[in-house]
């Protein structure tokens, strides 16, 4: 996956260079803004940078009403918003992240560490779960991205 974008960026470097900072910066955040929808897009459709689903939650034991339906919630239905991913760019470089508050969370799900649930809370080993990454289209997209603005 990162060779691919380490050989295009070994020939697409001295071509964006040429660029005015401006000109860099504009096409830099175009690009984070891209990805982060395409990231937000994969989030919801639970899914990991190489297709495969997530990992399913761990089943709860619901203490409501008897007879009572419940939704099933999805993961990750706040993190995944604009609000906790942001997307930056600059003259040096694009960036996707997650938000300073979330990013403790989302590393957990992204690594598969272990953490508390709450404060309290024994410790709970997380399955891993892919939030940010590049797959095959998004990769494809960058470079086609690039390509097409550098051709204008």
């Amino acid at each position: 996956m990162s060779d691919m974008l380490d050989d295009l960026g070994g020939w697409l470097t001295p071509l964006i260079t040429r660029l005015e900072p401006a000109a860099r910066s504009k096409l830099a955040r175009d690009l984070a803004q891209q990805l982060r929808r395409s990231q937000q897009q994969r989030i919801i459709a639970q899914r990991n940078p190489d297709g495969t689903a997530y990992a399913p939650r761990k089943q709860r034991t619901l203490r409501g009403k008897v007879g009572r339906i419940k939704r099933k919630a999805k993961m990750f239905t706040k993190l995944r918003t604009a609000r906790y991913i942001q997307a930056k760019g600059s003259a040096a470089e694009a960036t996707v992240s997650f938000a300073s508050r979330i990013t403790r969370i989302a590393r957990v799900h992204q690594y598969g560490l272990r953490d508390r649930a709450e404060r309290g809370a024994p410790d709970v080993e997380y399955a891993q779960r892919e939030l940010l990454g590049f797959s095959a289209e998004e990769q494809e997209f960058i470079r086609d991205h690039l390509l097409h603005h550098l051709t204008l």
